[in-house]
């Protein structure tokens, strides 16, 4: 008996009882619909937190810090390692950007700000950068924006979420307490920059009191009129991608170029320490600005944990996107395995389908087996009718399942609306073409292992017993 005959057999034999094999199929679809779908949803979020790490930099990116810089409150480097005390200079870059397999070494300085427009003021994190590592940042714009550039007067890229952060000066509400953002285009409109919080909440502390009331009726007032806070009205470069509702790695961030804050810095703090700045034991400022990070890209990210080892070395903190993700893919491959044991329990069951539906198979045809035999048919070849029909219905099934499975994908997506009822800029659901062959091989196997003992319960039987059953 060849292949064709035994291919056309199994396939006849199924189309004998069409329900029983549909309603066998069905369980095997819905099994492989369980699979499909929870493994998806875990490779959906690796594929987000890759882009993630991409747009930070990719993975060959290693953050160095130093003594603390900026008021932003952001801590670089392995948390379980003291906080170093070194400051990182403009020395500091040019030595690490000299190492050994460094392509490219650029400072970073986070300061937090306020912003005014109208009867709106805001909070927003400011990141300064160079040229050049505003390039390698990776970061992307909507149509019509572009990068800083150094000048004279400060040009600010607005993340996507920056406008959630205005609230109205009297009231104090804004979009987390109305739902409705303030009436401001970020991406055309000129704003005022306060660099100096702490003069600015000082002022507006002090025009909230009675300044010029005499309490105790001696004519004179109690308070000490403050200085007003210089505003510096800024040029708008844009906005990143995303809207507001859209969350992205610069959705609070606010960029500008690090050569033109740094002359602001200097010239509106003149003879005083800049806010944030590391100072002397006497109070006084250093000659040298600090940064609050310095970003070193590698050539090779075999040669990032060496390099990190480096720095280290030279008394400075690091951590890397390698770290990081090397975390997260534990975590990833957790959440995984539990996934796809949950869409594993159901083709479970379909498996168990199978081969009840093989056994009650051979119980019918059991004398047809018997002449099967008589006539000179080989127990192999018995085997092989049986197994293909298992396979049969892994296979339909199985191929049935992953159809079923891209559309409860789409649905998926849609409903969260692309991922971003749950954080994510892109589809929570992804499945790759390799899923699918992976999910089709799967089933088959399945059908198969369901029904090896029933074709061995087919080869065993006795021909003549088999042929004297009615």
């Amino acid at each position: 008996m060849n292949w064709m005959d035994l291919l056309r057999m199994s396939s006849g034999n199924l189309k004998r009882r069409k329900l029983r094999t549909f309603l066998t199929v069905l369980g095997v679809i819905i099994g492989t619909t369980s699979i499909v779908v929870m493994i998806s949803l875990g490779l959906g979020m690796q594929k987000e937190i890759y882009k993630e790490i991409e747009q930070s930099g990719g993975l060959n990116t290693i953050t160095v810090s130093g003594v603390s810089a900026g008021d932003s409150m952001i801590y670089y480097g392995d948390g379980d390692s003291e906080e170093s005390t070194k400051r990182l200079t403009d020395s500091v870059v040019d030595e690490l950007a000299k190492l050994p397999h460094v392509t490219l070494a650029y400072p970073q300085y986070d300061m937090s700000v306020i912003l005014l427009k109208g009867p709106y003021e805001g909070w927003a994190q400011l990141t300064a950068l160079t040229p050049e590592g505003m390039l390698a940042q990776n970061i992307e714009l909507t149509p019509g924006a572009r990068l800083p550039e150094p000048g004279s007067k400060l040009e600010l890229l607005y993340g996507n979420g920056v406008i959630t952060q205005f609230t109205e000066k009297g009231s104090q509400l804004g979009y987390y307490e109305t739902g409705e953002i303030a009436d401001i285009d970020l991406s055309k409109d000129s704003l005022f920059l306060i660099l100096d919080q702490e003069g600015y909440y000082e002022s507006q502390e002090q025009s909230g009191t009675a300044i010029g009331t005499d309490t105790e009726g001696t004519g004179e007032n109690d308070s000490t009129p403050v200085k007003p806070v210089q505003k510096y009205s800024v040029l708008s470069c844009g906005v990143t991608a995303g809207d507001y509702e859209t969350y992205t790695s610069q959705y609070y961030n606010v960029y500008c170029d690090l050569d033109t804050l740094k002359q602001v810095l200097k010239k509106e703090f003149s003879g005083r320490a800049i806010p944030g700045q590391p100072t002397t034991k006497s109070g006084k400022p250093y000659k040298d600005f600090t940064y609050s990070s310095i970003q070193v890209k590698v050539d090779d990210i075999e040669e990032v944990e060496a390099v990190s080892s480096v720095i280290r070395s030279m008394g400075y903190n690091t951590s890397t996107n390698v770290e990081y993700m090397d975390s997260m893919k534990s975590q990833l491959a957790i959440i995984q395995a539990v996934l796809g044991g949950i869409g594993a329990i159901s083709l479970l069951v379909a498996a168990i389908g199978i081969a009840n539906t093989m056994m009650m198979s051979i119980y019918e045809r059991t004398k047809e087996i018997g002449v099967i035999k008589v006539l000179g048919c080989s127990l192999k070849n018995i085997k092989q009718m049986f197994l293909m029909e298992a396979a049969f219905i892994g296979f339909i099934g199985g191929a049935a399942g992953c159809i079923l499975s891209y559309g409860l994908s789409a649905i998926i997506n849609f409903v969260t609306g692309h991922g971003e009822a749950m954080g994510f800029t892109g589809n929570i659901s992804y499945i790759p073409i390799w899923l699918v062959f992976a999910a089709m091989g799967f089933a088959v196997f399945v059908g198969m292992a369901a029904g090896y003992f029933p074709a061995l319960r087919a080869m065993k039987l006795s021909p003549l017993a088999a042929i004297r059953n009615e």
